[in-house]
C-alpha cells in the first residue's frame, strides 16, 4: 500500500473505500462522510487499486484518478492509497502493515458492490462469510436495500447517507458528457474543470 495522503495519529476503527473513481463522484464522498459521522470509523483510507478484478482499466489513467482522489480528499481524516491488490480480503491483508493487527477494518460500500463481493467466486462456498471474520462491512442502500445472508449479519450493517445517489456513479459521468448533457452535479465542485479536460 502506498500512501500520497495520510492522516494523522492511529485510528482503532478503519474505514476502507476501494474503488475505480473513474471519475470520483458525490456518491464516494457521501459513503466516506457517513462513516465517519455515525462514529463507526476513526479514519477513511479512499484505496484505489492499480489493477482491478472485474473491470478493464480504462478512460482516466491511473495518475488522473489519483489526483481527482487527492483534490476531493480534504478532511483531516482522510487518508489516500494505492494497492497492489484488487479483493477486499487482499486490501484488508495490506491495510494490516501500516494500520497494525489491532485496527478494525471496515469497508464501505453500495449494494451492488456488496452483492458482487458476497457472490464472488473465491473456489469454495464458505469464503465470504469467513472473510468477515478479518472485516466488516458498512452498505448503503443502491437500487435498494441489501438483503444480508443469515450467516453475515454480525458482521454487516446498514450505512445511511444524507441523501439518495442511487443516480450517482462514474460510469452515469461519463455517460451524460459523451451525451452532451449536464454532469457537473455529480462531482465534487473541486474535480469539475479535472473531469471535464479528461472526459471531453
Amino acid at each position: 500500500m502506498e500512501f500520497r495522503r495520510r492522516a494523522s495519529g492511529h485510528p482503532g476503527r478503519l474505514g476502507i473505500l476501494p474503488g475505480a473513481f473513474n471519475p470520483p463522484t458525490l456518491a464516494h464522498l457521501a459513503l466516506a462522510e457517513a462513516a465517519l459521522a455515525c462514529s463507526e470509523v476513526d479514519e477513511v483510507v479512499f484505496v484505489l487499486p492499480r489493477s482491478l478484478p472485474h473491470k478493464e482499466f480504462s478512460g482516466a489513467t491511473l495518475d488522473q484518478r489519483l489526483e481527482m482522489l487527492l483534490s476531493i480528499c480534504s478532511d483531516p481524516a482522510h487518508s489516500v492509497a494505492l494497492s497492489d491488490a484488487g479483493l477486499f480480503l487482499e486490501i484488508a491483508e495490506e491495510c494490516r502493515a501500516p494500520y497494525g493487527k489491532q485496527v478494525r477494518l471496515t469497508f464501505l460500500c453500495g449494494r451492488d458492490a456488496a452483492e458482487r463481493i458476497a457472490n464472488w467466486d473465491y473456489g469454495r462456498p464458505d469464503a465470504f462469510p469467513e472473510m468477515l471474520g478479518k472485516f466488516h462491512l458498512l452498505v448503503a442502500a443502491r437500487g435498494g436495500e441489501y438483503e444480508v445472508p443469515a450467516k453475515c449479519r454480525a458482521a454487516i450493517r446498514p450505512l445511511l447517507l444524507s441523501a439518495d445517489f442511487d443516480h450517482v456513479s462514474g460510469s452515469e459521468v461519463r455517460a451524460r458528457i459523451a451525451r452532451r448533457e449536464p454532469w457537473e452535479h455529480l462531482v465534487p465542485a473541486a474535480i469539475r474543470e479535472q473531469v471535464r479536460a479528461i472526459y471531453s
